[in-house]
């Protein structure tokens, strides 16, 4: 026999909203466990200090540290968690004495909640129930009496102690958003508002629900009294002029704007200009100062999710990111845009000219409709140079570069060409050489490159290369595991000169002997 662990929410302050399940499992429980903060009273404890029964054994789990130094010698992640293993075999004795454990949790018990470190700890090995609660931002929406999202708005929660730029990007791609963790990092969230063009109808909430709750414009706050207990409300962008919210209606006070129809002018009209840059392989390092100047100047940037992703997000900035099989589409969105008279930069990984966006540019400016607006092609770091350097010089001489993606090109002409680039002896640079869809390519092109190549052909085999799980495998023609391959990887596939040293590095003569023939 073992007793039952439950984890309770306990809503957000306000006593009156615990749950009637909650409320009877506390007044029921043996045990009654609580966090409590370093020379702090217990918050959950306080919220349900009246259904807790006179006797019941309590279990004050006090941290060792939140915002301060620590000793421990694994640093703040090392002391918390010994602290949670502690906690975990305090509460597992009282389990296996058969006594039934109710661990109160401010809010919900999952939601940025400390029970959930118990409940990865506990529940293989004692029955475990979770009991939800009104979550903190629920209160702080019923204080502001506004809705959050309506309809297909996506809302994102935030922990206010993410990098600046990645809370930045992140409130700049959402619709609603709920910032949570504030506290000390409270100017680096208004910094990132900022940049994300979200600061102007930001709500500051306090302590929602609780007897001291207090409600305002974020550009209002002072920032040094921000506690713990404290959010801020984005509302989505279909919301921000919403007439119903009253409390930020009447925090904002000014009337909703009107919106006047936009003239996109003619071509005869504006001297339109559409940058397409590439952001180099990864690093930002690598990527050009022509590049990040640029980039520092547009006002709207578009591309596939990953690569807009890169680009800070600042005021003034709208980003535009989609799919990856819409490359056209996004170059004609790109190209009204910069016809309208818009800064535009739409951006590719490696260089744009390599296998990325900027002849997909072309191909959608070829529409008389575009005639007035002029392309500008910044280039970028390309991947096959990054792999190549890593290895040492297998581009050294004379190369070809070819993509084994068969969704522009049907894979005859892969073929062909694979053939012909063997036969000319060329080092290869192999792009797009595998994807969830496209399994046997690498092993297909592995065949028909060995019909013309040595099974000992030097292979390089790059992968995330510039990134921190970067890895680089040098190995040979015959060797190369196919099924190993990803669309993560370059492959540089050796001429009959290529050479590897003894120290693994890999080089192309630049000389060629002539051909006996």
């Amino acid at each position: 026999m073992s007793g039952l662990l439950y984890g309770v929410g306990l809503g957000p302050g306000d006593p009156e909203l615990i749950t009637r399940k909650a409320a009877r499992l506390i007044a029921e429980a043996d045990v009654i466990a609580y966090h409590a903060g370093v020379g702090k009273q217990s918050n959950a404890r306080t919220i349900a200090a009246e259904l807790i029964r006179e006797g019941v054994i309590e279990e004050e789990l006090r941290y060792p540290v939140t915002t301060g130094v620590t000793t421990h010698p694994g640093g703040y992640a090392g002391a918390m968690a010994d602290f949670y293993e502690d906690c975990a075999t305090r509460l597992a004795a009282h389990l296996s004495a058969d006594r039934t454990v109710v661990v109160l949790a401010e809010g919900d018990p999952l939601f940025y909640g400390s029970f959930m470190y118990l409940h990865d700890r506990l529940s293989g090995r004692f029955p475990t129930e979770v009991v939800p609660g009104v979550p903190a931002f629920a209160a702080a929406t019923a204080v502001l009496a506004s809705p959050l999202v309506r309809q297909t708005d996506v809302l994102t929660v935030l922990p206010g102690t993410l990098p600046e730029p990645e809370l930045a990007r992140r409130l700049a791609d959402t619709d609603g958003a709920i910032i949570m963790k504030l506290g000390r990092r409270f100017p680096a969230v208004v910094s990132a508002l900022a940049q994300a063009g979200r600061l102007e109808h930001a709500m500051y909430v306090e302590r929602a629900s609780m007897p001291a709750e207090r409600w305002m414009r974020v550009v209002d706050v002072d920032p040094a009294t921000v506690p713990y207990f404290s959010l801020i409300v984005v509302p989505g962008d279909s919301l921000t002029d919403n007439p119903h919210g009253r409390r930020i209606s009447a925090a904002l006070d000014q009337p909703a704007p009107v919106i006047e129809p936009v003239d996109i002018p003619s071509a005869d009209q504006v001297s339109a200009e559409l940058l397409v840059v590439g952001l180099g392989p990864g690093p930002d390092g690598w990527q050009t100062p022509e590049v990040t100047a640029a980039l520092a100047e547009v006002e709207h940037v578009v591309g596939y999710a990953p690569y807009v992703n890169r680009v800070p997000q600042r005021a003034g900035l709208t980003r535009h990111a989609s799919g990856n099989t819409v490359e056209v589409d996004r170059a004609r969105f790109a190209l009204d845009l910069a016809k309208a008279g818009a800064r535009v930069a739409v951006v590719s990984g490696g260089d744009a000219g390599v296998f990325g966006m900027a002849s997909a540019v072309f191909e959608a400016a070829e529409d008389p409709a575009y005639d007035g607006v002029a392309i500008r092609v910044l280039p970028g770091l390309s991947a096959v140079q990054a792999v190549a350097a890593r290895a040492g010089a297998p581009i050294g001489a004379d190369f070809a570069v070819l993509s084994l993606s068969d969704r522009l090109k049907p894979w005859p002409v892969i073929e062909k060409r694979l053939r012909a680039i063997a036969e000319a002896d060329l080092v290869l640079a192999i792009y797009n050489p595998a994807s969830r869809s496209r399994t046997s390519q690498v092993s297909e092109a592995q065949k028909i490159l060995m019909e013309h190549r040595s099974t000992d052909t030097v292979v390089v085999v790059g992968r995330d290369i510039g990134r921190a799980e970067e890895s680089l495998t040098v190995t040979t023609l015959g060797e190369l595991d196919a099924n190993a391959i990803d669309m993560k990887c370059l492959l540089l596939i050796g001429a009959s000169s290529t050479r590897r040293t003894s120290s693994g590095r890999v080089w192309t003569p630049r000389s060629v002997s002539p051909d006996p023939a």
